[in-house]
């Protein structure tokens, strides 16, 4: 275990219980922190303007849903001892007017969750792709090895009961660092308040332009995140990536550890991937893209003393993270898989995956235009070929997504030549699922890919 320096932990061994409220607490990661506050025995109130499900009941289940929705300034008295503030809500909520009025001690969600964590070796997860699958197999590993963990992690894990977990007693604490903003009043990017101890960058693509305008600005982010790793800490990288790469060689830093990773050996033999020339340990995911997840794992894990054996033995049980690569239905000439690919070299990664696996059969694949830049005119160009390896590709995008991210309207030509040719687009998510349907899928197998829903599609009932 490495060392580290002592620190004071926020919560002190006495007799009064913490109180913390949070306002926006609907939020999926805000939720998940204010359910792991309570069962660590705090005392959590909060409030928003509207939760939805899953977030609804399960704060209900806990007894943390707020009476009524909306934003109530009285709930804000002077005996809390923080207040932390999500995302969803604005420079001028009015509790959070009346927490700065009254000189409360406000946190965003990444600066509370360094707070909880500043004693315990920290393991953070950074990248524009693969971070969640990486966190989920890290956790996994260490829970089959017996090592207690807090953590942070963007999904619902299989096994996990919330995703996020703080106690007084784990020495060890991984995080999903999101590169994205950290709080209506603070524009840091939230990876940049979690100083690692282990600091992995699993690759680097240019996203959220509507906060990074310019690939160089986006770089920076990460640039900045290597400097921001403690004295004596690791630096994990992905030596696969020629942008990683090109950010680690520019870091003068020599008080860190530098471990690139690349691609393991690996066979695909009957349909399942298995590590080594010789197929040595079989593997439950597959792709690529997850081998190279798999490698930042492995080091992650080294760092906590985890032997080579132990992990193969473990990661050979990780079934993956929820909506990567994700298994909905299969039978003996089909497969349907669903996952949260919408950046172009995810869709590059996760259609070059299903086809490494499934070379016999025909590859569907169907992908939804959901974030802010993959809607942006401007940002399409760099979708060119990225779904060229499936056999039949659909896009799809909603006109009232369009709108409600205040963006101009989209032509389905446009969106049909930026993607190149053969690709087949819709703004109907009903005619689309008719097209599917019609299809033929002996032999074939689905892909669908989105950080939504595809407008409430039900995965199950196409094939």
């Amino acid at each position: 275990m490495r060392k580290k320096k002592k620190t004071v932990l926020l919560q002190t061994q006495t007799d009064t219980t913490m109180k913390v409220h949070f306002i926006a607490i609907g939020g999926s990661a805000m939720h998940n922190l204010a359910l792991a506050l309570h069962q660590k025995g705090y005392d959590v109130t909060g409030s928003d303007d509207e939760i939805f499900d899953p977030a609804r009941s399960r704060l209900a289940t806990a007894g943390l849903l707020p009476p009524d929705e909306g934003w109530h300034p009285e709930r804000i008295t002077p005996d809390l001892d923080a207040v932390v503030l999500g995302m969803h809500a604005h420079a001028d909520n009015p509790e959070l007017l009346q927490a700065q009025k009254m000189g409360l001690k406000i946190y965003s969600y990444p600066e509370y969750l360094y707070e909880q964590s500043k004693d315990k070796l920290r393991i953070v997860v950074g990248g524009s792709h693969g971070k969640t699958t990486t966190t989920a197999m890290i956790l996994h590993v260490l829970r089959h090895c017996g090592i207690e963990t807090d953590y942070m992690v963007g999904a619902q894990l299989k096994g996990f009961d919330v995703m996020v977990r703080l106690s007084e007693t784990a020495r060890v604490m991984v995080i999903e660092g999101d590169e994205y903003l950290t709080s209506p009043i603070d524009r840091r990017p939230k990876f940049h308040l979690y100083h690692p101890n282990v600091a992995i960058i699993t690759g680097i693509e240019w996203d959220h332009i509507n906060v990074f305008p310019s690939f160089e600005i986006y770089k920076a982010q990460f640039a900045k995140y290597i400097d921001l790793v403690e004295e004596g800490g690791t630096l994990i990288y992905c030596n696969d990536d020629p942008v990683v790469r090109d950010v680690v060689a520019a870091n003068r830093r020599t008080d860190i550890a530098r471990m690139p990773y690349d691609v393991p050996q690996y066979t695909v033999v009957n349909g399942v991937t298995c590590l080594g020339q010789r197929g040595e340990t079989p593997l439950q995911i597959f792709g690529r893209h997850n081998m190279l997840n798999l490698s930042a794992a492995r080091l992650a894990c080294h760092e906590v003393g985890i032997a080579d054996s132990d992990f193969d033995e473990a990661i050979a049980s990780f079934g993956g993270a929820s909506k990567r690569l994700e298994l909905v239905k299969a039978n003996d000439s089909c497969a349907v898989y669903k996952d949260f690919a919408h950046a172009p070299s995810k869709l590059r990664a996760t259609i070059h995956a299903m086809r490494e696996q499934f070379p016999e059969r025909k590859l569907v694949a169907c992908m939804e235009l959901h974030t802010y830049s993959s809607l942006t005119r401007e940002f399409l160009a760099q979708y060119h070929g990225a779904m060229d390896e499936a056999d039949v590709r659909f896009v799809y995008y909603s006109r009232h997504a369009l709108e409600l991210k205040r963006l101009p309207p989209l032509d389905p030509e446009v969106v049909g030549n930026a993607f190149g040719d053969g690709v087949h687009v819709f703004t109907d998510s009903g005619t689309m699922l008719s097209e599917l349907k019609a299809l033929s899928w002996h032999d074939s197998n689905l892909l669908m890919m989105s950080s939504g829903n595809f407008d409430g599609i039900d995965f199950n009932t196409i094939v």
